[in-house]
């Protein structure tokens, strides 16, 4: 069951100014029913919605429901504002964040830099293909590599986290495809810009996170989960609060400003979340953002998000000047939040 309901979140003084939903230009209706379907379908196993617009939270609602932390045991967890959740791949678009931030102190090159410059120790693996791989392709998910992301036992991801060194494994994959021709979502992609942030900056990426980008956001209480090497896992490990995971939202509705302070730099945030190339469905795909559409008001609105295995879902709606976070677990209909709870719910709201 949700928190009793109020028309106006709470105000705890983390940076998030609140206010009604019709202070914001939204009808509060949908909202509640969106919040009552919920109560009466527990199996949805939803955790927690927030909803922000014109730059302050308007809705936020906490659940009872089965949670995972990592490989533990499923338990059952009453969530509420303090309680941190998993974002799964939703960690992806915070690390493209990074490589921005990374890029502006020139620590990195830039998109067009090739990955194996900073990976000398694996020249054994170079080939003119391979040699081929910039930055830009493993931001996009187009580096050609041979990857299975699902299916475990067998899938890439868990070799990868079973290897002795997973950088190694992931660089001696075989090429399926020329480099920047073809999508397939790829975790370790991203594992290999979490290890090129680590060796150009001098910090692993949670620490990285901290300084450069949760710190200046006002978010203090993160959990970083790590591959059994050791290493944070830049592919899916992070854990936010939901109103945390929300202003990670509103700086990128923001073109990366927080409280008139520039965190990422405008340019790399638009460039994150336009579309590259085509992803798998209806959905194309930015710089480790997902870019989409949903009906609205007779046609369409564009958004960016941040999307992690079980529903969870960081819609960012620039058209509207709305964020909206979804913490859920759930293995099958994923895109529960946005197919069917922004859709039918949250953008019915919209009042001007």
């Amino acid at each position: 069951m949700p928190d009793e309901p109020s028309r106006t979140p709470t105000a705890l003084h983390d940076g998030w100014p609140v206010a009604s939903p019709e202070q914001r230009r939204l009808n509060s209706a949908p909202l509640d029913s969106m919040d009552e379907r919920l109560a009466k379908t527990p199996g949805a196993n939803v955790h927690a919605i927030i909803v922000a617009r014109d730059g302050a939270l308007v809705h936020e609602r906490y659940f009872t429901g089965e949670d995972q932390v990592g490989h533990e045991p499923p338990a059952r967890v009453a969530f509420n504002a303090a309680t941190k959740h998993n974002v799964n791949s939703a960690t992806k678009s915070v690390v493209s964040l990074l490589v921005g931030i990374a890029t502006d102190r020139g620590w990195i090159a830039g998109p067009e830099a090739p990955v194996f410059s900073y990976f000398p120790e694996y020249a054994d693996l170079r080939t003119p293909e391979k040699d081929r791989i910039t930055l830009r392709h493993l931001l996009t998910m187009t580096d050609g590599l041979q990857w299975h992301e699902f299916h475990p036992p067998a899938d890439s991801v868990s070799k990868m986290r079973r290897s002795i060194d997973p950088y190694r494994y992931i660089l001696e994959r075989p090429v399926a495809a020329p480099a920047g021709e073809a999508f397939n979502y790829n975790s370790g992609s991203t594992a290999l810009l979490g290890h090129i942030l680590r060796k150009t900056s001098g910090k692993p990426v949670d620490e990285l996170a901290k300084s450069e980008l949760f710190g200046r956001l006002g978010i203090e209480d993160t959990q970083w989960l790590r591959m059994p090497q050791g290493d944070p896992s830049a592919g899916g490990g992070l854990r936010l609060r939901p109103r945390d995971a929300a202003k990670i939202g509103q700086l990128v509705l923001n073109k990366g400003s927080w409280r008139g302070s520039q965190v990422v730099p405008a340019a790399w945030v638009s460039e994150s979340t336009r579309a590259h190339n085509k992803g798998p469905a209806s959905y194309l795909y930015g710089f480790q953002w997902w870019i989409g559409r949903s009906d609205f008001n007779g046609g369409s609105v564009g958004w960016a998000g941040a999307f992690g295995w079980g529903g969870q879902r960081l819609v960012v709606i620039p058209e509207l000047e709305m964020v909206v976070f979804f913490a859920s677990w759930m293995s099958q209909n994923m895109a529960f939040p946005e197919r069917v709870l922004l859709k039918e719910h949250i953008l019915p709201a919209v009042t001007g």
